[in-house]
C-alpha cells in the first residue's frame, strides 16, 4: 500500500518501511509522528478512502542538507557577495499506513545485541587509554632529537655589479 502525503510544503508518496528527508519537523531521534495530510491512498490500481487515514512515522534524524552557494555579484560596480546556506531536514521512517504496518525486521537480534555490546566497549574503551599514554612517551622521545638541528645556511653572496666602459 501507498500513500502520497504533504508535509513542508512538498509532497512524497511513500509506502511502509520507506526512509524519507523532509523538511525540519519539530521532534528529536526516536519519537513517533504523524502525518495527517493524506492527498491519495491505493494499493496497486485501486484508490483507498481517505477519511480518518493518517500515516505514522518515526523520527531516525535531525541533519543539514548540501551547502547552497549563493554568490551575488553587480558587473562594473565591484559588488560581490558570497553566502552560503543548508536547511534543516528530517529523516523519517515510514512505520505504517492507516492500520498496515511495516514489516519488523530482526527486532530480537537488536535486543540481544546491547546487552554483548557493554562488556566488548568496556574492553575497547581499556585499550583506547592505553595508547595515548605511549603516544605522550613517543613524543618526549622526539623532543631531544629535534633539539639538535643543523646551522641554518648563510645566503649565497652577491655579485659584484658590472663597471660600465666608456
Amino acid at each position: 500500500m501507498f500513500a502520497i502525503v504533504r508535509t513542508g510544503g512538498k509532497q512524497y508518496r511513500v509506502a511502509a518501511g520507506d526512509i524519507i528527508a523532509v523538511e525540519k519537523l519539530a521532534g528529536e531521534a526516536g519519537d513517533s509522528i504523524t502525518l495527517d495530510d493524506v492527498l491519495l491512498a491505493g494499493d496497486g490500481g485501486d484508490m483507498k478512502d481517505l477519511k480518518g487515514l493518517t500515516v505514522a512515522a518515526e523520527i531516525i534524524a535531525q541533519e543539514k542538507g548540501e551547502k547552497v552557494i549563493i554568490f551575488k555579484k553587480r558587473r562594473r560596480h565591484n559588488y560581490r557577495r558570497k553566502n552560503g546556506h543548508r536547511q534543516q531536514h528530517t529523516v523519517l521512517k515510514i512505520s505504517a499506513i492507516g492500520s498496515e504496518k511495516a514489516p519488523a525486521k530482526a527486532a530480537p537480534k537488536k535486543e540481544a545485541a546491547p546487552a554483548a555490546e557493554k562488556p566488548a566497549a568496556e574492553a575497547k574503551a581499556a585499550p583506547a587509554e592505553k595508547a595515548p599514554a605511549k603516544k605522550a612517551a613517543a613524543k618526549t622521545e622526539t623532543k631531544p632529537a629535534a633539539a639538535k638541528k643543523a646551522p641554518a645556511k648563510k645566503p649565497a653572496a652577491k655579485k659584484p655589479a658590472a663597471k660600465k666602459e666608456d
